[in-house]
């Protein structure tokens, strides 16, 4: 089992979203990487006006004045005023470009001996230190003075952004591949023998040519199929109205000395009408003919077979339950009148149809005790005009599981050629 999807709509959403995902990693690294220095030497101006602020205050302020003014700092502005020593020991900063560059920065600014922390005695903030004579001090501002949240919000836009662009990409590449999916239906319905409707050609200017290119395919197709159809009907009139003529004379012929000859040309007349018969159900487009909702495969089965017991022939049918199912009735019983033939032209003895279900599987199947074909020989047998080496010496023409083959694959089936248990063979149709 893999994760990488089959079909092209889903690779080609997940490409675009993968390049997009890659586009925005890399556009945060680029933003964080410029963003970084100028956010820095801002913040750092801030601090440094802060604290010249505050230190020309102390300074220049009245001795009685600097309590109150501290005080007012700190409730205007957010600004504490410490006391500091200079052994005293802080946390070391984080190694981060950001406060690497504030550092260096007010150490050029308020002189080297100023030291920066995010903590203090256990409080949080921006603690910068700076002196007044030889006294330390340390001024503590709130840290979202330095640290603000306009990345993150770029971040979250970015991957709004990301999420929409992936949805019209998927929108985008769905309708691009909608006349692909018309494409892929209509070449199945070819491929079954039904001619499909023209397929839309619209899009962009490959998938138009492939269109058009595939309704021309199409379009020659059936005017050859139909042409097809059109000679054998014409030389099926030429042959049959001899062959009449040939009938006609025979029963006009008296029976002395002539018997057997009359016997053997109407066996031969039957041989060349049945051959004609086939060719023109080989070449009939069985597509034509409207599919029934709800047929019953037992009742087509039960009117084909009673056909051939009428006329003697020793066939016997066993049905199961089965429900309605939308088929061709009339090719249905072709497909079935055609399995019966090779089973009463190869088999020995009693030729068996039966019905039955397995799970969503319809079959209908015909069984003989014939000689049977070699599973080796069972593709080959479904090809037109191929015979096994065994049936030459019998009349037949090689078209009729070639028939059942295409009229089993229109309703979306298959036949199989299977070995009976005790001889024969099993030819076998699951719809």
């Amino acid at each position: 089992m893999t994760l990488w999807p089959r079909t092209l709509l889903w690779r080609s959403v997940l490409l675009i979203a993968a390049l997009l995902v890659v586009a925005h990693l890399a556009w945060l690294q680029i933003f964080r990487a410029s963003e970084v220095e100028p956010r820095a030497l801002q913040a750092a101006q801030q601090v440094v006006s802060v604290v010249n602020l505050t230190r020309a205050a102390l300074v220049t302020a009245d001795a009685g004045r600097r309590f109150a003014l501290l005080d007012e700092l700190a409730q205007r502005e957010g600004i504490q005023v410490y006391a500091g020593n200079a052994s005293e020991k802080v946390p070391a900063l984080p190694d981060r470009p950001f406060l690497r560059i504030m550092q260096t920065q007010l150490r050029e600014r308020l002189g080297p001996d100023t030291r920066l922390a995010l903590e203090r005695e256990g409080v949080s903030g921006v603690w910068v230190s700076f002196r007044i004579d030889a006294d330390e001090y340390w001024v503590s501002l709130p840290r979202s003075r330095i640290e603000r949240d306009e990345p993150l919000r770029w971040i979250g836009w970015g991957a709004l952004v990301l999420v929409l662009a992936v949805i019209g990409a998927f929108l985008v590449v769905a309708r691009i591949n909608r006349p692909l999916r018309e494409l892929t239906r209509a070449a199945e319905q070819l491929g079954r023998g039904t001619m499909p409707p023209q397929v839309t050609e619209a899009g962009p200017a490959e998938i138009r040519t492939l269109a058009h290119a595939f309704n021309q395919m199409a379009a020659d197709i059936q005017r050859q199929d139909e042409e097809r159809a059109l000679l054998l009907a014409g030389v099926s009139h030429d042959l049959r109205t001899p062959l009449s003529r040939i009938r006609l004379a025979l029963e006009m012929l008296d029976d002395h000395g002539a018997a057997d000859l009359k016997a053997g040309v109407a066996q031969d007349i039957g041989d060349i009408d049945v051959a004609i018969s086939q060719f023109l159900d080989f070449a009939r487009p069985v597509d034509a003919e409207q599919i029934a909702a709800d047929a019953d495969l037992n009742a087509l089965a039960s009117a084909v077979v009673e056909r051939y017991t009428r006329n003697g022939k020793d066939v016997r049918l066993e049905t199961a339950t089965l429900p309605p199912l939308p088929l061709r009735r009339q090719a249905m019983q072709r497909l079935l009148a055609n399995l019966i033939d090779n089973a009463l032209r190869h088999g020995n003895g009693t030729v068996d149809v039966k019905t039955g279900r397995n799970g969503p599987i319809t079959y209908i199947e015909v069984l003989d005790r014939g000689p049977g074909i070699p599973q080796t020989e069972t593709a080959r047998m479904l090809q037109p005009f191929t015979r096994m080496n065994s049936a030459r010496s019998t009349s037949g023409t090689g078209l009729g599981l070639a028939i059942v083959d295409r009229i089993a694959r229109l309703h979306g089936g298959a036949i199989r050629l299977l070995p009976r248990d005790g001889g024969g063979l099993r030819a076998r149709v699951e719809i």
